[in-house]
This record gives structure tokens, sequence and C-alpha cells, in this order.
């Protein structure tokens, strides 16, 4: 007997659906603006890239070229799942001396900080499980969350963070199975959770049971203020508290390495699913990192940045009065890469873009970070990619743009 498929008004079978999953969730609008933004006479806020002027290429060009002269026979070829030791022992060492102590066997290397996420979504959620997260958040998380299913609702928060209380609330309302934070310049926002909001946190999830992820990308670019503990560092949620880093702020995000810090059982779980997702993340890039960290001082590459960032947040600072409608609001934050404005009401920061496009200069308009209700007025803007002065000359088309707005 043959078996036959209805043939199409062409005569050939059409291909099977997508999953469902993959017909619910979008594609990123801010990877969209980028490429629309591409052209080099665009002035871009848009993007978070670290500067690349500021890549510490001799050097890390340096690191490729030993590790692939001393071993290419190793760095060359597959490796283990759970990452290469020396990369592993230099991240434990960092963490130790900041305060939270760590061995290499508590962590786990991945493609990026963002492949961390999708692990921990692949282990830990199901459809329907709940996900409680800040509003705004960080668009890729909404992303990989939804992609497993999960119902994604927000914590009410404000300008210094998530709500301890109305977290309770929602936890004992909604039960759910993780809370997504990003505590320390929050993207989109540039926040900070101060440490007694953190302490609180860390209590509401030792109290009523769920998981806590760390999101920490940002935490080695302050260049003002006193740092704060990581919430993994508090007694309360130590058992539960999954630690997210990643190299791509501080080093280089072209090679794609993150690591995530869990207890055994959960970080057992992530990476059997990372050997179903990738077998292992690049041996060479591994390596080339691990002994870049060993033959230089990390710190001195980092003031570097650190002083050029600060730089560049005070010129985006000192220019927006000019440059936005009057009754405009934005904050000032202490590191990492962003600020979050917000426009008077009854001005839509996405049909502001369209405007700003035609002059030469872009954002992030603030709707696609909210997992609630969107405020349409908010925006984001980092300042990262561009010199003082092309910030100023971005900001004056910025206003051209508003006042041609109307």
């Amino acid at each position: 007997m043959t078996l036959t498929t209805p043939p199409t008004s062409g005569g050939r079978a059409e291909a099977p659906a997508l999953a469902a999953r993959a017909a619910s969730v979008g594609a990123s609008p801010v990877r969209e603006i980028l490429a629309l933004t591409a052209r080099p006479e665009v002035i871009s806020f848009a993007g978070g890239l670290p500067a690349p002027e500021l890549f510490d290429a001799e050097r890390i060009s340096a690191a490729f070229a030993t590790v692939l002269a001393e071993s290419p026979e190793r760095v060359l070829q597959y490796s283990t799942t759970e990452g290469d030791p020396e990369l592993r022992r230099a991240v434990a060492a960092r963490l130790t001396g900041r305060g939270l102590p760590t061995g290499a066997d508590d962590l786990l290397v991945t493609g990026g900080s963002q492949q961390a996420l999708s692990l921990l979504a692949t282990a830990l959620l199901g459809p329907g499980d709940v996900v409680l997260v800040e509003d705004p958040t960080y668009l890729a998380a909404l992303q990989s969350f939804g992609f497993a299913g999960a119902r994604v609702l927000p914590v009410p928060s404000d300008a210094e963070g998530i709500d301890p209380a109305a977290l309770e609330e929602l936890v004992l309302r909604e039960r759910p199975k993780l809370l997504y934070l990003i505590p320390t310049f929050q993207n989109p926002t540039g926040r900070t959770l101060s440490a007694e909001r953190r302490r609180a946190v860390a209590e509401v999830a030792g109290r009523h049971g769920l998981w806590l992820v760390e999101d920490d990308p940002y935490g080695d670019l302050r260049f003002s203020g006193e740092p704060v503990p990581w919430v993994a560092s508090y007694e309360a949620a130590a058992d539960r508290t999954v630690l997210l880093g990643s190299f791509s702020k501080i080093m280089a995000p072209g090679m794609r390495l993150g690591w995530l810090r869990a207890p055994a059982v959960l970080r057992r779980a992530c990476t059997i699913a990372k050997q179903a997702a990738d077998l292992h993340t690049s041996t060479v890039d591994q390596a080339a990192a691990a002994r870049y960290l060993t033959d230089n001082d990390l710190e001195v590459h980092l003031n570097r940045v650190r002083a050029a960032y600060r730089e560049r947040r005070d010129a985006l600072d000192d220019g927006l009065a000019d440059a936005l409608p009057a009754g405009s609001s934005w904050n000032r934050p202490d590191g990492g890469m962003f600020l979050w404005v917000s426009l008077p009401a009854g001005y839509d920061a996405t049909a502001l873009l369209q405007r700003a496009i035609t002059h030469n200069v872009a954002y992030v308009p603030g709707t696609p970070f909210f997992a609630g209700p969107p405020d349409p007025t908010t925006l984001r803007m980092s300042f990262t990619t561009h010199t003082p002065d092309e910030i100023r000359e971005g900001l004056h088309r910025l206003a051209q743009a508003v006042a041609a707005h109307g």
C-alpha cells in the first residue's frame, strides 16, 4: 500500500507547520532597529553594544596566538560541556575575591549569558509555568521564557527597582517557578536595586520556595557609587539563586563567552541541556580568554573602559534637557550602558523614532521591554558606542526631530 499526502493546488504537499512556540514569540524589535540604523551616517543610541575602539584587541590577539602555538591539539579539539577548567578557575577567583565564595566546579561556561537563560528555561520551565520579571525587563529574556511556554508576569517596579512587598503578594497569588532580575545597571533602565531591597527579595525567595535568576552582565562597569552585594550572597536565597555573568561587556562579545553559577542539581540539569544544544562552548575562545586573564590585569582594561563610559554618560546626561521635550525625565545611572527616558504625557516614543531616523539619529522605544501594559512615552538610550562629540551631535539631531515632530 502506498501512503499519500493530499496535494496542494500545485501538486506538491505543504510542509508541516512550525511549532506553536515559534509562531507565538516575535522577533526582537531591538535587533530590527539595529539593522535599520546600520548606516554609518546614523548616530545610534539604540544598541547595547560595547565600544569597539576600547576592545583590548592586541592582547586578545596575543592570547589566541599563544594558545594556538602552545597546544593546538587541545584548543582546536572538542571539549567538556562544563567548560575550560582554567577559565572556570579564573571566574571563580574573581567571584571569591569580591565576596562570593565560588569554586570552579560551581560554574558552567555558556555561549554568552544569553545561552544561560535558554538553558535555564529548558531545565526549569514547562508550558504554563509562571515567571516573574521586573517591569520593564530585558527583551531577550522575555523571548527565552516565551519559547518555553511560560506565563510571564510583571512585578511592580519603581525608580529603585522591583518592589519586594508587591513581589511577595504576587508570589502568594501566582506560585511562580522563578523570578528573573537584573539588579545592577538594569537593561533597559540602568537602575540598581539597593542592598536593602536585595535582602528583602532574597528573603521572599527563601520563604516561598522559588528559583531566583540574577543576571549580572553590567556589574563590572561601575564608574560611580558604591558596589552592592550580589543577591546570591544573601544566605536566605543562597541555595536557590543562579548568578549569570558574561565576558561580552568586559572583554569582547564576539567571543560569545558567559557562565552560570548555580546549585548542583540545577547546574547539572543545565549541563545536560547544553549537551543537547551545542555540546560545549568554543574550546579555542575559552582557552584564549583564560590565557588573557592569566597574562593581563583585567582591572587595568576595565578602568580604561569605565573612564570612557563615565565621560560618555555625562555627555548624554548633560545634553538631554536641550534635546527632549519640556517635561521629560531621565535617570543618571552609576554604571552600565543605558539610561531610561520618559517623555511627557501624550508623546509616543515609537512614533517619534520614525522622525528621528529621518534625521539620522536613533534610540530604542521602551514599549517592547514591558511584560505588562507598556508605557509608550518611554525610551532607552545607550551611551557607550559614541564619543562625547558624537553624542552631542546626536542630541542636536534628536532636538531637530522633536521640533519637527511637533
